[in-house]
């Protein structure tokens, strides 16, 4: 009701933290966060803070679409009612559905 924050997690690594988190999406029980001017996802325990993996979106945006102008992964959106994980980024002209694949 408020927009106060309620407590707030540090994200680390290895016991390292993570800096440049940026666009944060509540997926399956997981907050998932891009890094600032990288093509990865963190997927993140929302209760201790741990980088539980990461997803690598290198190549995603064809070197074709980009403009050099801070098009980057910015943008992701999770519908829980289909089941769905949509990504974009800053001055993307496209839209991704994205699945992910076990190792």
């Amino acid at each position: 009701k408020t927009f106060a924050a309620q407590r707030a997690v540090t994200v680390t690594e290895r016991g390292n933290p993570v800096s440049q988190l940026n666009e944060l999406e509540w997926v399956k029980g997981e907050i998932w966060a891009n890094v600032w001017q990288k093509d990865s996802i963190a997927r993140i325990d929302p209760n201790t803070g741990t980088v539980t993996g990461w997803i690598d979106l290198t190549g995603i945006l064809p070197s074709l679409d980009r403009t050099g102008k801070e098009d980057v992964l910015n943008g992701i959106a999770y519908d829980a009612a289909t089941d769905r994980i949509h990504v974009t980024g800053k001055l993307w002209p496209k839209l991704y559905e994205i699945r992910l694949k076990a190792k």
